[in-house]
């Protein structure tokens, strides 16, 4: 996608940097929480069939003695994040122009650098995770309202995600993120706060019992799993950089003219940005740490450890026996939010990063805002039809999403590489961090690095 400054482009384009947008950054909290927007998107993202499915399975197999886990994966990976933001604000370029610029071979009539073309392979499979929320989605309003069928449920997921993203622009897919976190939120902890009414009420010394730090050997294969499912992943990391240049943050910071007024925007920028991620941090935390502490509460003691999509059958049932129907609603529908505003993001996400992708390999002609806007409201219908045909082909949604978590295995050590070039080889040197900061950046290459490779290694 070639976002360069160009006559065509209007001057609201967010994809292009020009004089007459540039503000200072705010320094108030006041004024900085008016600009957070791309970590709720990030949050609706995130917070998806694998909190659902993933951490709630490891709390009913090990209990609280790993709650830990969960914590330290939702916090550690945020600083590869934080790389790819900064990118965004100090070029204007989003994922793919920036992956196009990297070192290493280029294939192809446009001689497309190779990231660009394993990221698309890795796509095969990633349809089939997507695909899998659509069958989840479908599924959870099957139990709440068994009138309809479950294929019937999945085409109505799909076609609203399609109707909400095609005429949406940047500010929409915000405020509908926002209204998902809000509910699903509010949901999930109202469950945990219901949960302390029964016999399954979680103490203080369960909650010391999971910060203890151990890890015993029969759930080190699942614990690992949820490590690599749970907090930001490799797809979050690169859609991350279009929602901070269309909320503006690059545009504000301006064209990068070496000069110290320059260097002064861009640092108050990225400290927005910083905020904004751990802000979303904070969000997909607290709701991943609640259905850890379901898991770990309701079905460890009792030996169930159910699988797949039957977790979110089985916890709804366990609230109606200790709590009646009515907890069991409050239950079904934060499943039904969670996994809806994956679908709803992952549309938004996956049309633009995919016209960006097309642009740089040639297929699709998208210089021009016009063009761009015209690509992205396209695929924001090819892509859930995809994934609702798939899924009704298919009809296995955990083993869709399993076989897409192959693929972030692979995903997360492209993630790592770019990051990597863009912190030592193309961060100007007057944005240079703290060394707090690069230690934080290495525990994550090196945490990422462990999980990629043992999931491959249980995979191969």
């Amino acid at each position: 996608m070639n976002l360069t400054p160009a006559p065509a482009s209007t001057p609201t384009d967010p994809y292009v940097l020009s004089p007459d947008r540039i503000r200072d950054a705010p320094t108030t909290l006041r004024e900085s929480l008016k600009h957070l927007g791309p970590g709720f998107i990030m949050s609706a993202a995130i917070v998806g069939s694998g909190e659902l499915i993933a951490t709630t399975a490891l709390g009913a197999k090990a209990g609280f003695v790993t709650f830990w886990v969960i914590l330290v994966s939702c916090f550690v990976k945020v600083a590869l994040q934080l790389e790819f933001g900064k990118n965004a604000i100090y070029t204007g370029l989003p994922t793919m122009q920036s992956l196009n610029r990297l070192p290493g071979p280029r294939f192809g009539p446009r001689r497309t650098n190779w990231s660009i073309w394993l990221w698309l392979s890795l796509q095969t499979l990633k349809v089939l995770q997507v695909g899998g929320i659509v069958g989840g989605v479908a599924l959870v309003l099957n139990m709440a309202w068994p009138v309809l069928p479950v294929w019937a449920w999945a085409v109505g997921a799909a076609l609203s995600a399609a109707l909400l993203i095609a005429a949406g622009h940047y500010g929409w897919v915000e405020r509908g993120s926002l209204i998902m976190i809000l509910l699903f939120t509010g949901l999930i902890l109202l469950s945990l706060v219901l949960l302390q009414q029964t016999p399954f009420a979680i103490s203080g010394a369960n909650l010391a019992e999971g910060l203890t730090f151990s890890l015993p050997p029969e759930t080190v294969g699942i614990a690992m799993g949820a490590f690599g499912i749970t907090g930001v992943g490799g797809d979050e990391i690169m859609y991350y950089n279009y929602w901070c240049i269309e909320k503006g943050y690059a545009a504000y910071a301006g064209p990068n003219d070496n000069t110290p007024e320059w260097a002064t925007r861009a640092r108050g920028w990225i400290r927005v940005m910083t905020f904004d991620a751990l802000c979303s941090m904070l969000v997909y935390t607290t709701v991943t740490a609640a259905f850890y502490l379901l898991g770990a509460s309701l079905l460890h003691a009792q030996g169930q450890v159910p699988e797949g999509y039957a977790m979110v059958e089985t916890l709804s049932r366990l609230f109606t026996a200790t709590l009646g129907p009515g907890a069991q609603v409050a239950f079904l529908i934060g499943a039904f939010f969670v996994l809806y505003s994956t679908l709803f993001t992952a549309t938004a996400s996956w049309a633009r990063i995919f016209a960006d992708a097309f642009g740089q390999l040639g297929w699709l002609n998208v210089s021009t805002q016009s063009g761009r806007e015209r690509a992205v409201a396209g695929l924001s219908w090819a892509f859930p039809a995809l994934w609702c045909v798939l899924y009704l082909f298919i009809k296995l949604p955990v083993l869709m999403i399993l076989l897409g978590g192959i693929a972030t295995s692979v995903l997360l050590l492209v993630v790592v590489w770019a990051a990597l070039q863009f912190r030592y080889r193309q961060l100007p040197g007057n944005l240079r961090p703290s060394r707090a900061y690069d230690i934080w950046l290495w525990l994550s290459v090196l945490a990422i690095l462990g999980v990629s490779v043992y999931g491959l290694w249980q995979v191969l």
